[in-house]
């Protein structure tokens, strides 16, 4: 970070513009240096303005791969709590993606799949795209930009609620880090340098399959999902619209947030949810229960209907939180799915 890059100007003139405070997000694939020497820059000639450039940045970082964050970054802006995702768990969607993902999610990755869907009849660019005789090589970074894919989730502000870029846990100021995958009240992260050996996998080598497993599947659990997305976003390069599939818009009958009583029964209905190519949907209403503070769970009923009826477990405590997810998949090719969140609270 000693050198000022074309990249570290750009990033400075965009935290500097006070015409645009919303929040740009930096997704770091192989260190943080660039950004590193940006917030150098601005800290040697504008001072006075670290505060406010801080508010406007989030960081998803694959592992620390170089030192600038434990360097630089962490002790001269750590002040400012800067939302920081220290991920592991991309190492699903890396080279040794065949042993990392469930059996039912690999034919997402393997070679009937992406010479089908991306590489064959899609256009110049999609030509480009590589693989191993067909199969999925590796997309370790993708999963930092997923993670800004609006999918209804709602989640670029909360890492803990999980999405298809996976799920964090808070470490502490403001930084998340992958859950531990099993129940572990002895782990405590050292806070070095983010990387395949400080992470609660890296320090837990030689558990079982089962239990690696467990550890991304806050990332993979979604491989179905964003592989038919990108299929979708294949064929946008050379089909009409008219000729392609797009995404269904769940609308549901209830605020994202919602206060509830323990033992009360909600009624929620998505049937106002449409499909822009007229296609038909089908409906999933389930609970995210690592993403609540209660694993309590909640009973629903018509889950596979367009309405359902949910009740609330009477043990649930005050300002204890469960997730219900609102899921819908069009029946067009390739099946595209969207979501709608609702957190309930107890009172």
């Amino acid at each position: 970070m000693e050198e000022e890059t074309a990249g570290s100007k750009l990033i400075v003139n965009l935290l500097l513009d006070e015409t645009d405070n919303r929040p740009i997000w930096f997704q770091a694939w192989g260190g943080l240096n660039t950004l590193a020497k940006a917030l150098k820059t601005i800290e040697e000639e504008n001072s006075d303005k670290m505060a406010k450039v801080a508010e406007k940045i989030r960081i998803y970082t694959i592992w620390e791969q170089d030192s600038t964050y434990q360097s630089y970054i962490k002790p001269v802006w750590g002040k400012y709590n800067i939302p920081t995702i220290l991920s592991d768990q991309f190492w699903s969607m890396a080279y040794s993606w065949r042993q990392l993902m469930p059996d039912d999610i690999k034919p997402y990755f393997e070679k009937d799949f992406n010479n089908e869907n991306i590489v064959n009849g899609h256009g110049a660019l999609c030509s480009l795209y590589h693989t191993r005789g067909g199969d999925f090589i590796s997309e370790g970074d993708s999963p930092s930009f997923i993670y800004n894919i609006r999918t209804g989730l709602n989640t670029m502000e909360h890492p803990e609620w999980g999405s298809w870029g996976g799920r964090y846990d808070l470490y502490k100021d403001n930084t998340y880090i992958d859950p531990a995958p099993i129940d572990d009240p002895d782990w405590v992260f050292s806070g070095k340098r983010y990387s395949p050996m400080t992470s609660w996998l890296g320090q837990h080598r030689g558990v079982s399959q089962e239990v690696t497993l467990k550890f991304y599947y806050p990332l993979t659990r979604w491989g179905d999902a964003l592989q038919n997305d990108f299929a979708a976003r294949a064929d946008w390069c050379v089909m009409p619209y008219e000729e392609a599939n797009h995404a269904p818009k769940v609308v549901v009958n209830s605020s994202a947030a919602r206060e509830v009583t323990p033992g009360q029964t909600l009624k929620f209905s998505a049937k106002k949810s449409s499909d822009p190519d007229g296609d038909s949907i089908t409906y999933k209403w389930w609970q995210y229960t690592e993403a609540g503070t209660s694993k309590a769970q909640l009973a629903i009923s018509g889950a596979d209907s367009e309405t359902s009826s949910v009740t609330v477990p009477s043990d649930l405590k005050s300002g204890e939180t469960l997730h219900l997810i609102c899921q819908v998949s069009d029946n067009g090719t390739p099946s595209l799915t969207r979501y709608a969140r609702i957190v309930l609270t107890a009172k």
